[in-house]
């Protein structure tokens, strides 16, 4: 278990499950952080026992809930929780494929999930993460009697955003992985994110969500957070897709849209099974500099059409290929002459030096757009992830 939080403050954590073996086991697990006062648990056996403790104890920072227990329910206890402690963001943990209870908790204010059993290696990451966003999130709310309206709204937004992409990434002899985003002048809603699978997999998605600020900061988690849970559950990138685009339009007055590229790799064979909701396609740089631009599978935005049919393909990658996932941020970024920055110029990037490693090819995609842009105020993110297979 990799140790990603750099706070030395102790965070108190209220557990909240019926099961009585729970508690011995988070504490066994959890040891080398209780130790080091990275954690404090406390526990509740019911909803009702945590309001009480929520109540009297002010220093709790989160909440990690089950969904079934006796009394009140992990659902109705979310719903409880802004009466007593409107700060508290709390942590559903579901059964494996639970995705009606997991939309549920989302939309009663869940900020992200865990499924049984446990991997107390991913309730670590998901524990940090809500954690950094519970800060992030305290210090916008200290912050907003200083801010105009809308300076305050586009600051919550960006913090929302950044609050939960990966930081850290899993280290692996066979490929590495690396993914940033610039925030633009206007908070869009970019995202990427890296999803641990079964077989030594891995999942890579980045998207884009139309529209600026705060409706598109919480329309980008909520995508997030279902890509993550169809993506556990589904045979491949195309269902994952479809599965989450018939949530998204279940529900969407505001008629939002996401695009989006979720792609699985198997370090085992380098094979990348790619799926495209209507965003850019991936680019894959070769060892010697040359680019492939991957085919398209004519997927459409996410939430725009209910029971769209996505399809996959699938790219064998070579020892010491790269491939960067971007979004429009990037080849549509705007110099001061008002040009486009462009595909071409980005392939152009890698073709005198190709790549020695993924960080290093984000971060030249980063640098390629400041160069570019200059002084001039860009109104999209930009946003990359890489994947590289090692030679």
């Amino acid at each position: 278990m990799t140790d990603t939080t750099e706070s030395t403050d102790t965070h108190r954590i209220l557990v909240v499950d019926d099961e009585p073996d729970l508690e011995p086991l988070m504490l066994q697990r959890m040891r080398r952080y209780i130790r080091k006062g990275t954690y404090e648990f406390v526990f509740a056996h019911d909803g009702m026992e945590a309001l009480d403790a929520l109540s009297l104890d002010s220093s709790i920072d989160m909440v990690l809930s089950d969904i079934n227990m006796p009394r009140m329910d992990g659902l109705t206890l979310l719903e409880r929780i802004p009466d007593v402690a409107p700060d508290i963001r709390a942590v559903i943990i579901s059964a494996y494929g639970d995705m009606k209870n997991i939309r549920i908790a989302m939309n009663r204010g869940a900020f992200d999930f865990v499924t049984k059993p446990v991997d107390f290696d991913d309730l670590k990451f998901t524990i940090d993460r809500t954690l950094q966003h519970i800060r992030e999130w305290k210090e916008a709310l200290s912050a907003r009697d200083k801010l105009v309206v809308l300076q305050n709204e586009l600051n919550v937004a960006s913090m929302m955003q950044q609050s939960i992409l990966p930081n850290k990434f899993a280290r692996s002899d066979d490929y590495k992985l690396f993914g940033t985003m610039q925030p633009a002048r206007n908070v869009g809603g970019d995202f990427f994110d890296v999803i641990g699978l079964a077989d030594g997999k891995v999942g890579l998605a980045i998207a884009d969500v139309s529209g600026k600020g705060v409706p598109a900061a919480l329309f980008m988690m909520s995508s997030r957070t279902l890509l993550k849970g169809a993506a556990m559950r589904s045979d491949g990138p195309a269902e994952a897709l479809s599965e989450v685009n018939d949530v998204l339009n279940e529900d969407n007055d505001a008629c939002m849209f996401v695009t989006m590229i979720y792609a699985v790799y198997d370090p085992a064979t380098g094979e990348l099974v790619y799926a495209d909701g209507g965003h850019d396609p991936p680019l894959v740089v070769h060892a010697d500099g040359s680019t492939t631009q991957l085919a398209m599978t004519e997927g459409i935005a996410l939430g725009v059409l209910p029971e769209h049919e996505y399809l996959q393909d699938s790219y064998r990658l070579a020892p010491g290929d790269t491939v960067v996932l971007y979004t429009d941020g990037v080849t549509e970024a705007i110099n001061a002459e008002d040009e486009q920055l462009g595909l071409q110029r980005l392939r152009r990037a890698f073709e005198l030096s190709p790549p020695t490693g993924a960080e290093e090819a984000g971060q030249r995609v980063i640098d390629l757009v400041n160069d570019f842009a200059g002084d001039v105020p860009q109104f999209d993110d930009t946003t990359c992830l890489v994947l590289r297979r090692e030679s």
